[in-house]
C-alpha cells in the first residue's frame, strides 16, 4: 500500500469522511423525502461487495478514516454485513458507521456488530408513535427503540436523527429531551433541507436550527469539540442528561466551511456535494478494482468541489430526494 495521502480540495479543505451508499432503494415514504414512496429512476447495479472495497480501499489511501454506509435503506441489502466487513478491514479505516431507519433492527443489529459496526445513525423524527408512523408511513417506532436498546447492549456508538419540523417541533423537543434524560445517545437535530421534490412542503415545514440552538445555550446545554472525521453536527452536552444533542443547520452562515466528506453514490458515482448538479461517474474505474488508479482519479476530480453547496440561494442540483445518495 502507498504512503497515506490527505485529500484537500481548492479551498483547503481536507476530507477524512466518505459516505457510501450501498442502495437508493427505500421502503419508507416519509413526507419530506419519499411520500410517494421509492419509485425507480433507472436500471443501474449496485456496487458489488469487491467495487464497494476498491472504493474505500482508494479513500483510504487518501486520508479517510471514517466510512458511512448509508442509502436509501442500506439493511435492504443481504450481503451489508460483507460490505460492513470490507470496510472495517481495509487498513486506515477507524471507525464504520451506518444510517439506517431502523426497520430491520433487531434482528441485523448483532450481524452487523460482529462484522465491525461501530457507530449507528437510526432515523426518528417523532417519539410519538401515531405521528411518527403518519410520517413514515410505517407504525413499528417500538420496534424500532427496541433495536437501539440492543445496539447501546452491544456498545455501539448510537445517534438518533431528527428532521426539524415546523408543525409541533415544540412537543417533540420535550419528548426527546424527556428520553435523553436516561438514553445515552446522541439526538441530532437536521434542518429541513429542500430538494427538486419537495420545495412546497419545504417552504410550509422549514424550520432553523438556531432556533432550537438557542434554547439548548439557555438552559446550560454546552459545545463541544468537534473531531476530523466528525460529521456536520455541532454537538452539546448538559450535566443532567445521559444523551447528547447535535444540530446541523446547513442554512448557516459558512456551514461548508467545515467541510470534510465526499459522497459515492450505489452506482459508483462521486458526488462533490450534496447538491451538485450531477455525480461524476467512476464506475469503469472501480470496475478494473485498482484502488491506486482510483484514488489518482477522485485527487484528479477534487479540484472541482465548489466553495458552497448555495442552499441560500434555493440551489437544490441533481437532488431530487435525498435517498439519491443518502443525505
Amino acid at each position: 500500500m502507498k504512503q497515506q495521502e490527505i485529500l484537500q480540495d481548492g479551498h483547503g479543505r481536507r476530507f477524512y469522511y466518505l459516505r457510501l451508499s450501498v442502495t437508493d432503494v427505500c421502503n419508507f415514504r416519509c413526507d419530506y423525502c419519499l411520500p410517494d414512496g421509492y419509485q425507480a429512476t433507472h436500471r443501474q447495479p449496485e456496487l458489488t461487495v469487491a467495487e464497494t472495497r476498491t472504493v474505500i480501499g482508494a479513500f483510504a489511501r487518501l486520508g479517510t478514516r471514517k466510512v458511512r454506509l448509508s442509502g436509501g435503506e442500506p439493511s435492504l441489502r443481504k450481503d451489508l454485513p460483507e460490505i460492513i466487513h470490507a470496510a472495517k478491514t481495509t487498513p486506515g479505516i477507524r471507525r464504520v458507521a451506518i444510517t439506517s431507519n431502523g426497520y430491520k433492527l433487531p434482528s441485523v443489529i448483532d450481524t452487523w456488530q460482529q462484522n465491525g459496526l461501530d457507530q449507528l445513525n437510526i432515523s426518528i423524527d417523532s417519539l410519538n408513535a401515531d405521528e411518527f408512523a403518519r410520517i413514515t408511513g410505517h407504525d413499528c417506532l417500538p420496534k424500532i427503540l427496541t433495536g437501539i436498546d440492543r445496539a447501546l447492549e452491544l456498545g455501539i456508538q448510537t445517534k438518533v436523527n431528527a428532521v426539524l419540523l415546523s408543525d409541533g417541533a415544540t412537543a417533540r423537543l420535550q419528548q426527546f429531551l424527556s428520553w435523553l434524560k436516561t438514553t445515552p445517545v446522541t439526538l441530532r437535530f437536521i434542518e429541513l433541507m429542500q430538494t427538486g421534490d419537495n420545495r412546497d412542503y419545504f417552504a410550509s415545514n422549514h424550520l432553523r436550527g438556531e432556533e432550537i440552538e438557542k434554547q439548548l445555550i439557555e438552559n446550560g446545554w454546552q459545545l463541544l469539540p468537534r473531531a476530523l472525521d466528525a460529521g456536520p453536527a455541532r454537538e452539546y452536552v448538559h450535566p443532567d442528561y445521559a444523551g447528547r444533542i447535535g444540530l446541523i443547520t446547513p442554512y448557516s452562515k459558512d456551514f461548508c466551511d467545515s467541510c470534510n466528506r465526499l459522497r459515492i453514490s450505489a452506482q459508483g458515482k462521486l458526488h462533490l456535494c450534496l447538491f451538485t448538479d450531477a455525480g461524476l461517474d467512476l464506475r469503469e474505474t472501480i470496475r478494473k478494482g485498482d484502488a491506486d488508479v482510483l484514488a489518482e482519479k477522485v485527487k484528479a476530480l477534487i479540484g472541482n468541489k465548489e466553495v458552497s453547496h448555495y442552499l441560500q440561494q434555493g440551489n437544490t442540483g441533481g437532488t431530487q430526494n435525498l435517498s439519491i445518495i443518502g443525505g
